[in-house]
């Protein structure tokens, strides 16, 4: 695994990115901890009913759904954070956090009331949900490039050529 790379021990512009891994570290805790709570497993009820990826969850109750994506949340962020030793690790955690956030975008389109298209001289607007999932497009740009960085140098390579 030694091809496989890790932030921390980068040079240059490549070692900033281990303040990325850490912010996301701290995301995904944040979103698992919210998860564990009433108010959080209400709140996305919503978006697992109405999701052609996850309303499978559906089977486990509101709050067994919640558990499920926090406790996959927690295990994002412990994989990022050994991410930090573990090239294998980072790769592996941002990749599962690229899943995550392109299934949250995915909400922007699947729950009903997000988001109303028109022709008129507003062709879309979203409301205060729409809003909170579009913040989503960055938190997957950063699971993109943490990805990217922890993957072999020949592979990054043969995408250049």
């Amino acid at each position: 695994m030694k091809e496989f790379n890790v932030a921390e021990v980068g040079g240059g512009s490549y070692r900033p990115l281990a303040i990325l891994r850490w912010v996301m570290v701290i995301i995904f805790v944040s979103f698992g901890m919210q998860k564990f709570t009433l108010q959080s497993a209400q709140g996305i009820a919503q978006f697992i009913s109405n999701s052609p990826f996850i309303s499978w969850l559906s089977v486990f109750g509101p709050r067994g759904e919640a558990y499920v994506l926090g406790v996959a949340e927690f295990v994002i962020a412990a994989l990022l954070a050994a991410g930090s030793f573990s090239p294998v690790s980072s790769a592996l955690g941002s990749f599962m956090g690229m899943v995550t956030f392109a299934i949250t975008w995915s909400f922007f389109f699947t729950t009903p009331g997000v988001v109303k298209w028109s022709l008129s001289s507003d062709p879309m607007a979203w409301n205060l949900t729409g809003e909170f999932l579009f913040k989503d497009i960055v938190l997957l740009c950063v699971c993109v490039v943490l990805f990217l960085a922890s993957l072999p140098q020949s592979v990054v390579r043969l995408r250049t050529e």
